[in-house]
């Protein structure tokens, strides 16, 4: 399955939410699934929201690695599984923000910088339809921004500044 890139349509759209009914759905198990097969096959990604694999709905991706970058001494003892975030939302931001430098799996290979909160706590239901509460600062927080964004048909290149191409063959020599 592949990502899809910055001119598809469904990026632009705002995601539906997942119906009740749907929650511990093989359906809805399958979709998680996937976005976690196709987020492990990139070296670069961190997380990866439905629709940027073409699907219109409320869910983004974790990577374990995050979780094991963040707490690398627990990390030694356990490895962590990617976290999905169903129907999530932004429960609370740090008014302190920050310049980051920023880049997306569907803009593929351009970075800049933009523009967000240091910390940022979300509300989401899992594959269950149990509801959770997870707050993050840095990384964490940043990730949880830019993959509602997506959610919202927004991209990060629409605010971004200092934008530049970097094809993965010059990230390499500089």
């Amino acid at each position: 399955m592949n990502i899809v890139q910055k001119d598809d349509p469904v990026l632009r759209m705002i995601a539906k939410p997942i119906p009740n009914e749907q929650f511990g759905s093989t359906e809805l198990k399958s979709i998680i699934e996937k976005m976690s097969d196709v987020l492990a096959e990139q070296d670069d990604g961190v997380a990866l929201a439905a629709p940027q694999i073409g699907i219109s709905l409320r869910i983004f991706v974790v990577s374990g690695k995050v979780f094991e970058m963040l707490y690398p001494d627990e990390a030694e003892n356990k490895k962590y599984a990617d976290l999905a975030f169903i129907n999530p939302e932004i429960i609370k931001k740090s008014r302190t923000k920050k310049m980051v430098d920023e880049g997306c799996l569907s803009v593929r290979y351009l970075y800049g910088q933009i523009e967000r909160s240091t910390k940022a706590k979300v509300r989401a239901q899992d594959v269950n339809g149990k509801w959770f509460e997870i707050g993050g600062a840095g990384l964490l927080a940043q990730i949880f921004q830019h993959e509602t964004d997506h959610l919202d048909g927004k991209l990060f290149i629409d605010r971004a500044v200092d934008v530049e191409d970097i094809p993965p063959e010059k990230r390499k020599t500089e």
